[in-house]
């Protein structure tokens, strides 16, 4: 009888080990190099090139024989807002009389709900953007921006006025304020006080409020906008430190104008996918009870068709490394005893959407789900993070313990709480853990983003450590 124990726990470990082995650098860069292709466009849900994403993960999911979990087979369908930017001919400085073409994608991007626009027109910073008089301070009083394009800071200030928060923080909520003061068009522009000032990036972040269709949105770089002060008196680093130190707004008039010309296609409810597939577990009385693994499928999309936003750590990494844990699974012969449900969320970059989607209608009761792991931006980095520990801490010390034995490459930081994709299942009381590297955001949302830049084997060892955790507690008596 011993023999045969020892014979069992012999041959569990070498399948173990074996399936385990599935899950290697070169499969995982393989599906990121396709994700993060110029075919698909920088993945933005509505886009053909999420569709084709999301088509490929269905083929796979299908030949690993999991069980369709959505309500078209293993798509969830929900519906979000749509900016498809087709156009775009040029932004131009006007200075002194002579035109300064600049270059997308290198001196300025579009923001992702750019309202489309044809326009000549004189410019003005006007600080944060804000128009909050009941609390006190109004970036737009006193300057007339009517017919004007306004020069403003991308966020809010790190700073409040006698304790009361600044809202309206988001570029929508923004544009709109510009555009009750009479504005025709906005510019964004990073801190030009940080140590390191955020460049221009895509993104699809939008806020509260109806689109405004016909108003743009770009996001320039610094020194881009320092030659819109050229010849004011004034620098973009010294009006920042004046209305920080003061907390008071000081905008100003520019010398010079601006051509802007971009035309979008806004839709304000089309539909896009979840990827949902399902692994029954084999325990009559445990595959009641649910794990659900997850990344979020998209990024933020291409503009005018002159540059798209490969996303290859953010976050093709995650999404690869779920269908390599599903081979894993499909490779080995000892199934778990819990039902595991695969899903590649839509929209995480508009904000949680499809991940809230799904957590508000689990094809499975919500009392039965027993974890949830999210893997977002796990391939470019130089050691390994999981979030959760704090909230969640049997499930963290069991990676931590996994990860003793084998590459020892997790950090001790955590925190409480799911944070991105993990978020909804948290808050609808569900342990959570958010596989994440350390330093890992060196590309985000920007055009070098891409395959050549991740790190391989830190890649392969996070998913392993994913997989093997997730193993663990598909099986934990």
């Amino acid at each position: 009888m011993k023999k045969f124990i020892l014979l069992f726990l012999f041959i569990s470990l070498v399948i173990k080990s074996q399936s385990v082995d599935i899950i290697n650098s070169r499969e995982l860069i393989k599906t990121v190099e396709f994700l993060s292709s110029k075919e698909l466009a920088g993945r933005l849900p509505g886009h053909s090139g999420y569709d084709k994403a999301a088509k490929f993960m269905v083929d796979q999911f299908s030949k690993l024989k999991l069980l369709p979990g959505g309500d078209d087979g293993f798509f969830q369908k929900l519906k979000v807002e749509y900016n498809n930017i087709f156009f775009e001919d040029n932004f131009t400085i006007i200075k002194d009389g002579k035109e300064v073409k600049y270059v997308l994608g290198k001196d300025y991007v579009y923001r992702g709900f750019t309202g489309s626009g044809n326009i000549t027109a004189s410019t003005a910073f006007c600080g944060y953007g804000l128009s909050q008089p009941e609390l006190g301070y109004d970036d737009y009083a006193g300057i007339d921006v009517k017919g004007k394009v306004v020069l403003v800071f991308k966020y809010n200030p790190k700073w409040d006025v006698d304790g009361k928060v600044f809202n309206s923080g988001n570029p929508r909520e923004k544009a709109i304020v510009a555009a009750k003061h009479g504005a025709i068009g906005i510019l964004f522009v990073s801190f030009p006080n940080d140590q390191e000032p955020q460049k221009p990036i895509g993104s699809v972040i939008n806020g509260a409020g109806e689109q405004m269709i016909e108003f743009p949105e770009l996001h320039i770089d610094l020194p881009v906008a320092n030659v819109l002060f050229d010849g004011s008196g004034y620098s973009l680093k010294e009006l920042q430190t004046t209305i920080d130190n003061s907390k008071s707004p000081f905008s100003v008039p520019l010398l010079h104008k601006v051509k802007i010309n971009v035309k979008t296609e806004y839709v304000k409810a089309k539909e896009v996918v979840n990827v949902v597939g399902l692994l029954e577990g084999t325990d009559p009385i445990l595959k009641n009870e649910w794990l659900i693994i997850g990344a979020h499928l998209d990024h933020v999309g291409q503009q005018a068709g002159k540059i798209y936003f490969p996303g290859a750590n953010d976050n093709a990494s995650g999404s690869a490394a779920i269908l390599q844990i599903a081979r894993a699974f499909n490779s080995n012969p000892v199934k778990p005893k819990r039902s595991i449900a695969f899903l590649l969320f839509a929209s995480e970059e508009q904000g949680l959407h499809g991940a809230q989607f799904f957590a508000e209608h689990l094809p499975f009761d919500a009392k039965s789900v027993k974890a949830m792991f999210n893997m977002d931006c796990i391939g470019y980095g130089d050691s390994i993070q999981i979030g959760g520990g704090e909230s969640a801490k049997e499930l963290w010390d069991t990676a931590k313990e996994i990860d003793s034995g084998n590459n020892k490459l997790l950090v001790n930081r955590t925190w409480k709480g799911g944070g991105a994709d993990a978020e909804p299942f948290y808050q609808k009381g569900i342990p959570t853990l958010y596989f994440v590297t350390t330093n890992s955001y060196k590309h985000l949302h920007m055009l070098s983003d891409k395959a050549d830049t991740l790190n391989p084997q830190l890649f392969e060892a996070i998913t392993q450590l994913a997989y093997l955790t997730l193993t663990e507690i598909a099986n934990k008596p």
